[in-house]
């Protein structure tokens, strides 16, 4: 499993929204050494579902400051979140369907997921919101 590592390069200079980043790679990295000792799926599940619900609650975070501070990409950001969260949704429903861990293409899709959100819409609005906050 690759391990995500916070560094500047994740960094959208913005405080409050880098905390929340931080906290979701951590819970990725739960759930990826967690998968790989072999842990109860009951856990696994549990640390899934965290990760998922912080996401969604770090979307609205998110949401919440393009609206304070007016945001021009607010739809299409809203969209990319309603995407990513439905993929992770669906994805999260089929490993309790099946009653199984995630396999590693599915740890690389949540790592992805992550990165690639980061690396490019927030650091979009980071930099929006940089000179406002």
């Amino acid at each position: 499993m690759k391990e995500l590592v916070w560094d500047r390069t994740l960094s959208v200079e913005v405080d409050e929204i880098d905390e929340d980043h931080r906290r979701l790679l951590q819970l990725y990295n739960l759930l990826g050494h967690a998968v790989e000792a072999g842990e109860a799926q009951a856990y696994l599940d549990a640390l899934l579902e965290e990760l998922v619900s912080c996401t969604v609650w770090h979307f609205s975070h998110e949401e919440r400051l393009m609206l304070r501070h007016g945001y021009p990409g607010l739809a299409e950001h809203r969209q990319e979140h309603r995407e990513l969260s439905d993929s992770a949704r669906e994805l999260q429903q089929r490993l309790r369907q099946a009653g199984r861990p995630p396999q590693q293409a599915e740890l690389e899709f949540l790592e992805h997921w992550l990165s690639e959100h980061i690396l490019v819409a927030d650091m979009q609005l980071g930099a929006f919101l940089a000179g406002r906050i």
